[in-house]
């Protein structure tokens, strides 16, 4: 079993510890987090190291994963990934044994499929996206890179994600309707129709 570090010590990251374990490709070596830190643990796992610190772990482990959290902005999931990239780790995908992923869907590395979501037939889910707890991502849905689509979202067949958008906790699309690149659908939120890129949609009061 390949070991694998952590970047994070958040609320996202106690979520991904248990999807990693639950799915069991991987053990844990230890987690990574920012300067400054005082734990010297998270979730029974050891804090390894800094941020700043990455091309030394990168000696001792070859395996990397993102478990930061995304709501208004992908930039520092994005700015890890590459960094990532870049010093050579591997980045794997990652699906809970408790998820429904459809063999005929293709998902790329970075990603986390969470307990509890379907992705059915013919759907595309780019690099370092999270499709977070009893999210639907129906038939032919394309998700691009850098996106979360939060708890409970509901993706109808044919829509289309574009990257480094966030879609919120029990928000509903329409079949076939788009979301522009850095965008922003609030909880909760029924869409009808296309969005722009930079959108940020939310319900009114």
């Amino acid at each position: 079993m390949h070991e694998i570090i952590i970047l994070g010590c958040g609320g996202h990251a106690s979520s991904c510890i248990d999807v990693i374990e639950a799915e069991g490709k991987f053990k844990i070596k230890g987690l990574v987090d920012q300067k400054n830190q005082k734990k010297s643990e998270f979730m029974n796992y050891p804090i390894i190291g800094t941020d700043q610190e990455l091309s030394e772990i990168k000696k001792k482990c070859d395996y990397a994963f993102i478990a930061i959290g995304q709501i208004k902005n992908s930039t520092i999931r994005e700015e890890k990934f590459l960094e990532l990239l870049s010093l050579g780790f591997k980045i794997p995908f990652i699906i809970s044994p408790k998820a429904y992923v459809s063999t005929r869907s293709n998902i790329q590395d970075g990603t986390i499929i969470m307990h509890n979501a379907i992705v059915n037939a013919n759907v595309r889910i780019g690099r370092n996206c999270i499709i977070n707890s009893r999210s639907l991502i129906e038939h032919d849905v394309i998700v691009e890179d850098n996106c979360h689509i939060s708890t409970g979202a509901i993706l109808n067949g044919e829509v289309k994600v574009r990257q480094n958008t966030f879609i919120g906790s029990g928000s509903i699309l329409k079949e076939k309707v788009s979301v522009g690149k850095n965008s922003v659908v609030g909880a909760g939120c029924t869409v009808l129709k296309d969005l722009k890129d930079n959108s940020f949609y939310k319900n009114e009061k």
